[in-house]
């Protein structure tokens, strides 16, 4: 035979279990307390109720002239019948001092011996008594009849504890019904409010949920995405380390509205937002974060959930793909072009013009020496040097002729380390591209780069000026234009407006800034200046290994 162990109750149940429990035990405690409470006050109010019938019969005249006739029962009997009847008591028994009934309910005992005590009436005295009489146990009062002085009798009246018992079992009857109704409403009540935590506790029970707490609190601090829980008023009801290390937040801010973040606006008003949002790009001060919120509902709203990933190194990598694929478009463009002039320096030599073949060789080879002459030593740091070569290429290829300010010195190893060349990728190459889409189709498309170092107090900082020819910036979008998504241009497949957003951030990041102005030829100029130490670092704090302070014959233009 197979015994099925009960697995565990869920904790609505449980609950459920020990309020009905609860609930019995305090019912049943309160019955048994009136039930012991209310029998001793009936017990009492009986004991009261006899010495108040048995004094009133003592005391009345009546009493005390029958006392004095030859035949008292003839005129007691009929007289304590009708008082038993109208004080609900069970006996009155009027006796002589002897103890000889002169009355009883029961007539065939009048004339035998009073049983119960005596002694202390006869002495004058009051009392009462449980006893056990012809009529079984009662509660008795016992009194004397007085002469003067004198005892000249005894009064006795009395309510049977079996009257007094059949009174407390009535009103116990009335008080476990009341108990029981009180019961079944608590019950009810309990199961309503246990079927309610039923549904909100999934019917698990309390082992299952310590354990999804455990595994809760766990995969919070294993993501590495951030996690960032909102309520219905946009406060802060849960975030997890990921999500405080991308948004750049500190200390205790559950229960924080979002607003008061200090977040960028347009992420504030992402996170603000009613209406889902899937896979949106956003700025911090130094993240490139791609969000998605999705509302929670249970037929009104309760919050949103929102998860937040880091594309910084994602979106660095994409600029430079983008970068690479220009200029592998380039060396395609160059490679058919030289292609065409080999093959005009062959054909020629086949017509018999060697020294024009030489000289159209030689030409051409001049003009792509000269061109990195100029750029290597206008700039020799090497990855600055060949994003300007690359881009260079890539600019001749869409008719825009892209140039290095004679103002441009920039040696190799002056950089600090804290300004990796990635960054500085992001921002000329990103600057270049803007102006050489700008520029094109404009007459004499040109794009003008200067790179240099100046010292500005007691700092010195890197210039990085890319000017065009281009139809320039209205002066009312001279801020917008660094905003994530304003674009001037149809957005592609990727969307645009992006760019000039991370120059700003990668100058951020490196306490530097970003302005931009009208060229002194028309189009637009933008200017980027970083300062040459480590960001932190006090203001008069000289970079190790920095080179002496170089400036061009215009390098404030």
């Amino acid at each position: 035979m197979r015994f099925t162990v009960p697995g565990p109750r869920s904790l609505a149940g449980q609950l459920f279990a020990m309020q009905a429990v609860l609930i019995a035990v305090v019912v049943a405690g309160y019955a048994l307390f009136s039930y012991v409470s209310d029998r001793g006050q009936a017990e009492e109010a009986a004991t009261r109720q006899a010495t108040a019938v048995a004094r009133s019969v003592a005391d009345s005249p009546s009493v005390l002239a029958a006392t004095r006739t030859p035949d008292p029962t003839a005129e007691l009997q009929p007289y304590a019948l009708k008082v038993m009847r109208d004080t609900e008591v069970d006996f009155i028994t009027i006796m002589d001092p002897r103890g000889i009934r002169w009355t009883h309910p029961d007539p065939k005992q009048i004339g035998q011996t009073f049983q119960g005590h005596t002694e202390r009436a006869l002495k004058g005295e009051t009392f009462t008594e449980t006893y056990t009489g012809t009529l079984g146990p009662s509660v008795r009062a016992v009194t004397p009849i007085k002469d003067g002085g004198r005892v000249v009798g005894l009064v006795s009246a009395g309510i049977r504890v079996e009257q007094i018992t059949q009174r407390v079992q009535d009103q116990l009857t009335a008080l476990l019904g009341v108990a029981a109704g009180a019961l079944v409403l608590g019950a009810v009540g309990t199961y309503v409010v246990n079927a309610r935590l039923r549904r909100h506790t999934h019917g698990m029970n309390a082992t299952e949920l310590s354990r999804m707490h455990d595994y809760h609190q766990a995969a919070l601090h294993a993501v590495r995405e951030g996690l960032l829980m909102l309520d219905g008023q946009y406060r802060v009801a849960l975030i997890n380390d990921g999500g405080r290390e991308l948004l750049g937040v500190a200390g205790d801010v559950v229960g924080r509205s979002v607003a008061e973040l200090g977040l960028p606006a347009p992420l504030t008003g992402a996170l603000l937002a009613s209406e889902p949002r899937v896979d949106e790009v956003h700025l911090t001060a130094s993240r490139v974060l791609v969000i998605n919120t999705s509302p929670v509902s249970g037929g009104e709203r309760r919050g949103t959930v929102v998860t937040l990933r880091d594309v910084t190194e994602l979106q660095s990598l994409m600029g430079e793909l983008d970068s690479e694929r220009g200029f592998t478009q380039a060396l395609r463009s160059q490679a058919h072009e030289a292609a065409n002039r080999l093959h005009t320096v062959v054909s020629l030599i086949e017509l018999g013009r060697a020294e024009e073949a030489v000289e159209f060789a030689t030409a051409e080879l001049e003009l792509a020496q000269a061109l990195t002459d100029q750029v290597v030593a206008a700039v020799s740091e090497p990855v600055l040097a060949a994003l300007l070569l690359g881009k260079t290429a890539q600019a001749n290829e869409r008719g825009v002729e892209l140039m290095v300010s004679e103002d441009s010195s920039l040696d190799d190893g002056l950089l600090p380390e804290s300004l990796p060349a990635r960054d500085l990728v992001t921002i000329l190459g990103n600057l270049i591209d803007n102006a050489v889409d700008a520029a094109q189709g404009s007459a004499r498309a040109r794009v003008t780069v200067a790179a240099y170092t100046r010292g500005s107090g007691d700092v010195e900082e890197l210039v990085l000026r890319v000017s065009d020819t281009g139809p320039g910036v209205d002066p009312e979008h001279a801020e917008a234009v660094f905003q994530r998504g304003f674009s001037t241009k149809p957005a592609g497949p990727g969307g645009r407006g992006l760019g000039l957003a991370l120059v700003r951030q990668a100058a951020q990041r490196h306490e530097g800034s970003l302005t931009v102005a009208e060229a002194d030829g028309g189009g637009a100029e933008f200017e980027v200046r970083l300062p040459l130490r480590e960001p932190g670092t006090p203001a008069d704090a000289v970079p190790s290994g920095a080179a002496p302070v170089t400036r061009g014959a215009g390098g404030d233009a």
